[in-house]
């Protein structure tokens, strides 16, 4: 009996590898996020010679301009949610990373011990896309009535609110 519980223990402690491949395919599509981010970018950087055209061609590249620039900054956080996610979970289930902890140019931002900790910084960078996704649409809109603009000033102030609570739970947790 003592042999076939030591083979089902080892089974179940061996299958957290199966988490490999889900921080591949996390760290994967980070990169594919980077690739269409910066595809945005480079939509910008070649139309930029067009701006200076008449005053009609500025405005529209700069209207343009803006929403590709927002859209690759909202990709690149949720590559980084992924990264995070991605390296996370290869921390709390397969193994330590050894070069964060000895890197000195390391910020330390990637270094995850709990899943407290992996929450809490998905959680943070979420709430940036959310801030980056709102604002992206918000440029978009046309504010016709003054019902828009109120609902885009109370859009305005949740979000204000929810990076103040967010930096006053910070405050709260460095102060344990």
């Amino acid at each position: 009996m003592k042999l076939i519980e030591r083979i089902v223990e080892w089974v179940l402690w061996e299958s957290r590898f199966m988490i490999f491949i889900a921080v591949v395919a996390s760290i994967l599509a980070a990169v594919v996020l980077v690739l269409i981010g910066t595809y945005d970018i480079y939509i910008v950087l070649k139309h930029v010679s067009h701006m200076f055209h008449s005053q009609e061609a500025f405005e529209n590249f700069h209207k343009e301009a803006i929403k590709h620039i927002v859209s690759a900054v909202d990709v690149y956080l949720i590559a980084t949610v992924l990264l995070i996610f991605g390296i996370g979970l290869y921390e709390l289930f397969i193994s330590k990373i050894d070069y964060i902890e000895e890197d000195e140019k390391s910020s330390k931002v990637l270094e995850i011990h709990s899943l407290d900790q992996l929450k809490e910084k998905l959680a943070k960078v979420i709430v940036m896309v959310l801030v980056v996704s709102f604002f992206k649409y918000a440029i978009d809109f046309h504010y016709e009535d003054i019902k828009s603009i109120l609902f885009l000033s109370v859009g305005i102030l949740l979000i204000s609110l929810s990076i103040y609570f967010m930096h006053k739970g910070n405050e709260h947790t460095k102060g344990h």
